[in-house]
């Protein structure tokens, strides 16, 4: 394979090229348990109310007085297959900020659809490739803090580059445009826009100094030539799926870091590079241009990536940091909420075939305007067990369970769960908390896997892959989401009935009306209600047939329906979500759209935009 062909692959393509895994799926395993006690599906997603089961969901060809039935302030929108945005009738779209828009005037009109962002003005436009996003109110402004997960160097670099970078500078360009961007946006009359000059705005890149607290900072695991002290990490890297804290900060979630690192000679594979899938040869060509990325020179570099970091809207001078003790892995997003007894419970995914769900619990707790000082450094890191019976529990990650010291299972997460028997999932994404009751939801987006060696076909996934996906679902013991043990269903399991009438046909509450493939983001708005966007197959054909671009959906979580909002331009997935203050407008994230949308121009950008009812209701 040449060295630019690595560019092509997806994430979960350059995971499986590096670390092949063979094991089967634990989850899936539990799932083909509890059915055979159950009956198929029926008792596996009949969870509290039962409507589920029932078939509640079925739309056939949504109505409006079926969709107002079920909760939804919308007629559902049928699939599209274009390059445009489709919403229901009522509401109304217009893109809020575009990669390579300026967040200050000096970079007006640095964009070329011809030759993109010179380096000198990279970090001062909107990064590419927008993911997680949180809305934040400071002082009356109201403030986006929004991840740009990766780059396509094929359209970053110039041409004779062929998609790799042959210099230091192309180097820093790519850097540049990743990263997190903060961001005052502001009503203008005419819809929302950025505030180009606002003193709020920063970029934080790969290049921007960090701090580490936790466990595991100042541990030799993570001190390099250029920190001795193990204490000052630089840059954020990969950031996927985001999170917010109770007391209004921002947490960006590190996902594939891996593929950042490589090697210019030779370098031994230290603890935990095979499970994480570091090796030799990164996706950037960072390695033969920065020593930092270099595995033969900092061989402890990666273990500094692949963590929650936290960031202060509010404060753009402030240094961020990342937490250690929520642990090292490929994460998703963080989603927080709090224990009865007012500890801080954040609950995450790693985001890889056979990985695990996590959650950690401070000692400490919080009440609104008290101190956070240790709420995200000194606790308890758990990991997921989900029993046949429907029952689960968390167990947890300390040296006498795991017999590895504090620091090592910080930075191993992933071994350490395996020490201790979490179940292994298919690709844990977005977890949502409902914020009316005492639920979560994760996002178990596909495995390409399913029906290979070690991962044989049972009777939750009968098919040869599972490349539709589904949603479980945990209720804690007690409504603690402190408690240790706690009971799950699945919320769906997507699938497409118009081609198939068994389990590749998805749950009840799948129908040719609203059938989707491979959740990713999720979100519960203010009523209750389920966002749930999807980074699928929008072939259109096959196994695929008639479910169009990827969409953004939303579910009733009390009676299962679930009804299309949102189409997105093919070759895009959509992905994060979050509301104006007053919530009459949702701000979308479009990641890599095909064609040339949204400015016609000959080439794609991703882009934030912003969806609004048109009799200024509130959407969310």
């Amino acid at each position: 394979m040449k060295k630019s062909d690595l560019i092509d692959l997806s994430w979960d393509e350059f995971d499986e090229l590096r670390d092949p895994r063979p094991a089967g799926n634990d989850f899936d395993a539990v799932v083909d348990r509890a059915i055979s006690r159950r009956g198929f599906l029926g008792g596996v997603l009949a969870f509290g109310s039962g409507a589920v089961a029932m078939g509640a969901g079925v739309f056939g060809s949504a109505t409006s007085a079926r969709a107002q039935a079920a909760g939804f302030a919308f007629t559902p929108i049928d699939i599209a297959t274009d390059f445009d945005i489709h919403v229901p009738e009522g509401y109304a779209w217009k893109p809020l900020v575009r990669w390579g828009d300026a967040l200050w005037s000096e970079a007006e009109g640095a964009f070329s659809p011809e030759t993109g962002v010179s380096v000198e003005m990279s970090d001062k436009v909107f990064g590419e490739n927008t993911d997680g996003m949180e809305l934040f109110e400071v002082d009356g402004k109201q403030l986006i803090a929004v991840n740009s997960e990766y780059v396509n160097p094929k359209i970053n670099l110039p041409a004779d580059s062929e998609g790799m970078p042959k210099n230091a500078d192309e180097v820093v360009l790519l850097k540049n445009l990743q990263g997190v961007t903060v961001m005052e946006v502001a009503d203008t009359g005419e819809g929302y826009a950025v505030v180009v000059d606002s003193p709020y705005n920063r970029r934080i890149t790969h290049e921007t100094q960090m701090t580490m607290d936790g466990p595991v900072a100042g541990s030799d695991l993570v001190k390099t030539n250029a920190d001795p002290e193990g204490m000052s990490p630089k840059g954020t890297m990969n950031n996927c799926g985001s999170g917010r804290t109770l007391w209004g900060t921002y947490l960006t979630c590190e996902e594939n870091f891996n593929g950042y690192f490589g090697a210019t000679g030779e370098f031994t594979l230290t603890e935990g590079f095979e499970r994480y899938g570091i090796g030799g040869e990164g996706r950037y060509a960072y390695e033969k241009f920065d020593e930092r990325y270099d595995l033969s020179k900092e061989p402890m570099e990666p273990n500094r990536h692949g963590w929650i970091t936290e960031i202060d809207p509010a404060n753009p001078d402030s240094t961020p940091v990342k937490h250690s003790a929520l642990g090292r892995f490929k994460h998703e997003n963080a989603a927080m909420t709090q224990a009865t007894d007012g500890r801080v419970v954040v609950y995450m995914g790693d985001d890889e075939r056979g990985e695990f769900i996590y959650r950690y619990v401070s000692n400490g707790v919080w009440t609104e305007g008290g101190s956070t000082d240790g709420l995200l450094s000194d606790g308890t890191l758990y990991v997921a067990k989900f029993n046949d019976d429907m029952t689960g529990e968390w167990l947890a990650l300390k040296p006498e369970t795991t017999g590895m010291e504090l620091a090592e299972l910080l930075v191993h997460a992933r071994m350490a769960g395996s020490k201790v028997g979490a179940t292994t999932m298919d690709r844990p994404e977005w977890i949502a908390v409902n914020p009316l009751k005492s639920e979560a939801y994760c996002a178990l987006t596909n495995n390409s896997k399913r029906g290979s060696e070690g991962m044989p076909v049972n009777a939750a996934n009968p098919r040869e892959t599972n490349d539709y996906g589904q949603i479980v679902r945990w209720r804690p013991e007690g409504e603690d989401h402190g408690a240790e043990t706690f009971a799950w269903d699945l919320y769906v399991m997507a699938g497409n009935p118009a081609v198939y009438d068994n389990a590749y046909g998805g749950s009840d509450n799948v129908t040719p009306g609203n059938m989707f493939n491979s959740p990713d983001g999720m979100a519960f708005d203010t009523q209750g209600m389920l966002w749930i966007q999807t980074d699928g197959d929008d072939s259109n054909e096959g196994d695929f047939a008639g479910q169009g671009n990827n969409q953004m959906l939303v579910g009733n979580t009390e009676t299962g329906d679930i009804a299309r909002f949102l189409t997105a331009p093919n070759g895009a997935e959509v992905t994060g979500l979050c509301w104006s203050a007053d919530k009459k407008v949702a701000f979308v994230g479009i990641q890599h759209p095909g064609g040339s949308w949204p400015d016609g121009d000959g080439i794609p950008r991703s882009s934030v935009i912003s969806v609004w009812r048109e009799d200024g209701q509130a959407i969310g």
